[in-house]
């Protein structure tokens, strides 16, 4: 009679944790910054199609760094559940709060029963009436939760992107500074020889909550938009007015097309 193999609860968890970082490091970064007029998101990522970055309600936004199956199931079930809850009780109910909670539980969850953890990283961030009501929400493969104050970093070699932008951030910056200030971390990892890079629009994926628009905060900024804020910050580079056709892109709530 042969012996069943034995490993220790806390061998387990080890292998399983060191499982999922080295899935979620292989990912490019995605930054999420809070800026003057809500919250910007960041994401190198050359596909048109994969997003990383997502809405889940009215005010509520979505990043994720991994494996994008995963992550995708993850994102579909916050739209799900938001909907749910605001339809049976009021749409205030839905917070990002209330959503990192139940990211947190799902994830820690499968982390601790399945033999197999989720490769991923997630944040949600809730765009608030005032910036000091901005919220985000970073939560690990593990179902570890929490709230950072100003900006988010994911990915692999998120540490180095962080002591780029902790050089240069600042509150309350207006979205034609912090957009290039993301970009510029992003671009200071993965250079040959360790030396920046440039990033192109067409290698990104930029989204902000912003809080002046009405309802629905979630927009998606692309095209000729996306290139003037990234070019020389000229007056095309300030932030578009509300409902303006001006490049921009607003997601439906559940992203179908995604």
């Amino acid at each position: 009679m042969t012996m069943p193999f034995y490993a220790s609860a806390e061998q387990v968890m080890r292998d399983r944790s060191e499982y999922a970082r080295k899935g979620t490091a292989r990912g490019r970064g995605v930054v999420v910054l809070t800026y003057a007029n809500g919250v910007l998101f960041v994401a190198e990522n050359p596909s048109k199609l994969l997003h990383k970055v997502g809405e889940i309600y009215d005010r509520i936004g979505f990043a994720a760094v991994g494996r994008y199956s995963e992550y995708e199931n993850l994102r579909v079930a916050g739209v799900r559940l938001a909907d749910l809850r605001g339809y049976s009780y009021d749409r205030r109910d839905v917070t990002g709060r209330a959503l990192a909670n139940a990211y947190a539980q799902t994830l820690n969850a499968i982390f601790t029963e399945q033999q197999k953890p989720y490769e991923v990283e997630l944040c949600v961030a809730e765009v608030g009436e005032s910036a000091e009501e901005d919220q985000l929400f970073r939560l690990t493969f593990d179902g570890s939760v929490v709230d950072e104050p100003g900006y988010v970093v994911m990915g692999g070699q998120a540490e180095q992107i962080s002591a780029s932008l902790r050089e240069s951030f600042q509150e309350a910056m207006p979205l034609a500074e912090v957009l290039p200030l993301a970009v510029h971390g992003l671009g200071s990892v993965g250079g040959e020889g360790g030396r920046q890079r440039e990033l192109a629009a067409n290698q990104l994926e930029v989204a902000v909550l912003d809080r002046t628009r009405p309802r629905r905060k979630f927009k998606r900024i692309v095209g000729p938009a996306l290139s003037a804020m990234l070019g020389n910050g000229s007056p095309a580079a300030t932030e578009p007015p509300p409902g303006a056709d001006d490049g921009t892109e607003a997601d439906g709530t559940t992203e179908a097309a995604d």
